[in-house]
């Protein structure tokens, strides 16, 4: 088995998707609470996007023994990465072209069986709208940085993906074990 085998097969591989989803969730928070920054409903569905991201790796880093526990966490990974890199472009799309006709909601339209916005408001709630360009950095909305994480993570995937789903076979050595 080649060190990406077991890299990708390890506790460590998930723990570090986990924390980069964690971090971007605790930047998103930062943002609403301390700078004051209104998420709108796009904003609201990319923060969705990324705790699939950081669900996968927590999937992951229980089961990374287990074949099929990295199966689901890796279905789980790609399909939040590529649903958030769509509403990140979209999003994106919205403030670069503003248009009457292309605007987003007010509220979220999760399903009536999971009302986040009502159980969760402080995290799931928008109040902002999806037009406004509330912060840049070095000339990059904050919408655009999450294009760059979001094609990030799908690349990581594309890389992840076969060795991820590898056969494991018995781990030998002390150090390669990555555990």
């Amino acid at each position: 088995m080649n060190s990406m085998t077991r890299f990708a097969q390890s506790r460590l591989a998930w723990l570090i998707l986990a924390g980069t989803a964690l971090g971007l969730e605790l930047c998103a928070l930062f943002f609403q609470y301390v700078m004051k920054l209104d998420p709108c409903v796009m904003c609201i569905y990319q923060r969705l996007a990324i705790f699939g991201i950081l669900a996968a790796g927590l999937i992951g880093i229980v089961g990374h023994k287990n074949r099929f526990a990295r199966l689901i966490a890796v279905i789980a990974w790609g399909v939040s990465a590529t649903w958030g890199l769509k509403l990140a472009l979209e999003l994106v799309d919205m403030q670069t072209n503003p248009s009457p006709f292309a605007t987003c909601s007010f509220l979220p339209e999760f399903p009536a069986w999971m009302p986040l916005h009502e159980w969760m408001p402080e995290i799931f709630l928008p109040t902002g709208m999806c037009s406004d360009i509330p912060w840049e950095m070095m000339g990059v909305t904050m919408g655009q940085y999450m294009i760059g994480a979001f094609a990030a993570y799908l690349m990581a995937l594309v890389l992840f993906i076969i060795p991820a789903l590898s056969a494991s076979k018995p781990r030998h050595g002390f150090i390669a074990d990555y555990r």
